[in-house]
């Protein structure tokens, strides 16, 4: 496995797809991190030589922000969000979908398991 920004890349992937298993690296910034170093993205991992993978993590390391510092910018902006008490702050600390989705019947999988109401029964409520 070949180790570029603290993240394992499997050997047996194209390289435009191991780049993106770095958080913060999608498709089209792995393309372009490869089209400025002129690399083919179509070769393996295990077919790449020291010096490439070196000018790859050289270039991540320059350009673009990756793994934690990227993790903490969302963070820090739905902080934000939070503190100064906008709606999309409050949907957020309340564990509610914040894009304007419909919770009636959906979004589990942002408020979690469905927990059932007690206290009474079909049977009861038909009498």
């Amino acid at each position: 496995m070949t180790r570029i920004a603290g993240v394992d890349i499997p050997n047996n992937k194209r390289i435009v797809i191991g780049l993106t298993y770095i958080y913060g690296i999608g498709l089209p910034t792995a393309r372009k991190i490869l089209q400025e170093l002129q690399i083919d993205e179509n070769k393996r991992v295990y077919d790449l030589s020291q010096e490439d993978l070196k000018k790859i993590y050289a270039y991540i390391e320059k350009h673009v922000p990756v793994e934690g510092q990227v993790r903490q910018k969302v963070f820090m902006s739905i902080k934000r969000l939070q503190d100064i008490k906008c709606y999309r702050g409050l949907r957020h600390k309340a564990g509610m979908p914040v894009r304007g989705q419909h919770t009636r019947k959906n979004a589990r999988t942002r408020k979690g398991k469905s927990i059932a109401v007690g206290g009474t029964s079909r049977k009861e409520i038909k009498k």
